[in-house]
């Protein structure tokens, strides 16, 4: 190995470590691996920093962009609460179809956008169903990788690879011409998450120490209108208690009190509900109220039909004017522009209803506020004499049709054009996130805050570790060992090594650099053969596509990978497996649909 060939592989394998023990952010390896290249003479500053101007980095950028408007339309938080049911009760059966849809809507757009616009659902779904985001995102990464598979347009690599060949004057990749063995490998790989992956996947809501949530339990009052769906059910199928995990602790009927209601009692109209939960089932409650536009219940007297609001925790201060009051003495929802919702008491005990309940320094208010009056809240409990603090502010996003209209118009609009390669992706999303922000769908600063900056500079530095394989023909001198060591055993173990070596180094470095830099060699090997170059190419752009090993391989998993907050190791455990399977079957249907 010459010099420059020690120093990439000393940088390699210096990288890994540092991703897989998590020692330091994923921004600061990247930027170590940028400088140590530069530095040392691989690759020139240019070709360091081209990362960042790279395609698929903007991409990825103005994608995120693309995420927040319309996450902002308010249409994501209504699918999640519409949907998140169906995967409380069959969570298994719902990632089946949640994964294959995903998987056919990436045959035909390009899996970043695709990632980009499913993650804020994906976390929406979870947080509603009860669910952890780990359990989901690294499975939504993965179906999105299996669609990129079935067809040409699925992914950049098969474009990259038909157009190599087409430059060497061969015949370029058809449009269906993978699809059978995407296919298979779409069928087999989801699968594999469901019966094996899911189990290998993260469950990190668990680790969440059980004591905190105790502490989180609100009390509130639920009135039930006739529409409410609980009315007629009894309170152990209630979807009150079955949905939201409420604990029903009291029920006021008519003049009759009854304290901890048996679980067989039924549930009637105008039945007042004194209920135990967290801030997050209200919260949840709230928005499928707000997203059916429907008035089945009232919370604390109050029925949630008011638009742009947020939930806010007030605490009661020391020596504040709200001791040993009500709030109904007080006057709360006209002093302070709020109307309350829930109270959490210091000893855990509300007496009587909550309105008259007496405040004591220390208790939490929950309240419903217009989203423009936080800010007026948050100052006055900044003042010495404030008798209360804002200690927390949720905010609740109103399906906005207009602007939900014209953010799906443009986004598929930049679909369209991008399947049809009428305009590539990366200006197609750039021309999109300027209409949005036109349109006043987003501002300039919401377009800031949605990029993920430390997936950007994780894109950068691996494109940077792909220049310095690739200048100091590191990479060419593993894909020469191949040859050497494989090429007498025939087409057929080739190919299968040629898939196999493909998937690895797409693991460490870009999927669409291990593609440019190995079928120029693999067109060169077939011809040495005097075989097809079909199966060869076919075992690249197939290798190229499956990884699954790491975080870094591929774009969409460095996507999830914050947002799942996963750990290095997660990717290891779950896709080595996958990995070697789908080698396996490589091994076997390449040769079979693609002869020699």
């Amino acid at each position: 190995m010459s010099y420059e060939q020690i120093i990439v592989t000393t940088v390699i394998l210096l990288a890994l470590v540092a991703f897989i023990t998590e020692k330091l952010a994923l921004e600061i390896v990247s930027l170590v691996i940028i400088s140590a290249l530069v530095i040392t003479g691989i690759i020139t500053p240019d070709q360091g920093v081209s990362g960042f101007s790279n395609n698929a980095t903007i991409t990825v950028m103005f994608m995120f962009a693309i995420s927040a408007a319309l996450l902002k339309t308010g249409a994501l938080q209504s699918i999640g609460s519409r949907y998140s049911h169906y995967f409380k009760n069959h969570f298994h059966l719902s990632m089946v179809v949640l994964m294959l849809f995903v998987a056919f809507c990436s045959a035909w757009v390009n899996n970043t956008p695709i990632v980009a616009v499913f993650i804020p659902i994906v976390l929406q779904i979870a947080k509603s169903s009860g669910h952890s985001p780990s359990k989901m995102l690294i499975p939504l990464s993965f179906a999105t990788i299996f669609g990129g598979t079935i067809t040409l347009i699925g992914t950049s690599t098969n474009v990259l690879v038909s157009g190599i060949l087409e430059k060497s004057n061969l015949e370029p990749i058809h449009m269906f011409d993978m699809t059978y063995m995407g296919l298979i490998f779409m069928t087999v790989g989801t699968l594999y998450m469901i019966f094996i992956g899911n189990k290998l996947v993260p469950d990190r809501a668990n680790t969440e120490d059980e004591s905190s949530k105790i502490f989180k339990n609100f009390i509130t009052e639920i009135e039930l209108l006739s529409t409410a769906n609980s009315v007629g059910l009894t309170i152990m199928d209630s979807p009150l208690v079955k949905s939201y995990e409420m604990d029903i602790i009291e029920i006021k009927r008519g003049e009759e009190k009854i304290s901890l209601p048996a679980g067989d009692l039924i549930l009637l109209a105008g039945d007042q509900l004194k209920v135990r939960c967290s801030i997050e089932k209200i919260k949840q409650l709230k928005e499928k109220l707000k997203s059916e536009k429907s008035e089945t219940v009232k919370i604390n007297e109050d029925v949630f039909s008011s638009k742009s609001t947020s939930l806010v925790e007030l605490i009661i201060t020391a020596k504040s004017k709200f001791e040993d009051v009500s709030l109904r003495e007080l006057d709360f929802r006209r002093v302070f522009r709020a109307a309350p919702v829930a109270i959490r008491q210091r000893d855990g005990l509300v007496e009587g209803q909550l309105y008259d309940t007496k405040l004591k320094s220390g208790d939490v208010i929950l309240a419903e506020v217009k989203t423009h009056y936080v800010k007026t809240l948050k100052q006055e409990s900044q003042s010495p004499d404030s008798p209360f603090i804002v200690i927390s502010e949720e905010n609740f996003i109103d399906f906005n049709k207009k602007n939900f209209a014209i953010t799906m118009f443009l986004v598929t609009a930049m679909i369209v054009s991008a399947s049809f390669e009428w305009i590539p992706i990366m200006p197609a999303c750039i021309a999109t996130v300027t209409l949005l922000i036109l349109s006043k769908c987003i501002t300039p600063k919401d377009m800031f805050d949605s990029i993920d900056w430390s997936v950007v500079f994780l894109l950068a530095g691996t494109l940077a570790l792909g220049e310095a394989m690739k200048a100091s023909g590191l990479a060419e001198l593993l894909a020469k060992l191949l040859v050497d060591n494989f090429g007498s055993y025939g087409p057929w173990v080739i190919v299968s090594a040629l898939y196999l070596f493909t998937s690895l180094l797409t693991e460490i470095m870009s999927n669409n650099a291990t593609a440019a830099l190995l079928v120029p060699i693999g067109i060169s090997l077939a011809q040495q053969m005097h075989v097809s170059y079909v199966p060869f190419i076919m075992a690249i752009a197939f290798g190229a596509s499956a990884s699954f090993m790491t975080p870094i391989g591929y774009q969409t998993n460095a996507m999830v990978y914050t947002a799942g907050k996963y750990r290095f190791k997660d990717f290891l455990l779950v896709g080595t497996p996958l990995n070697l399977l789908f080698w396996i079957i490589a091994s076997i249907c390449i040769p079979y649909f693609f002869p020699f």
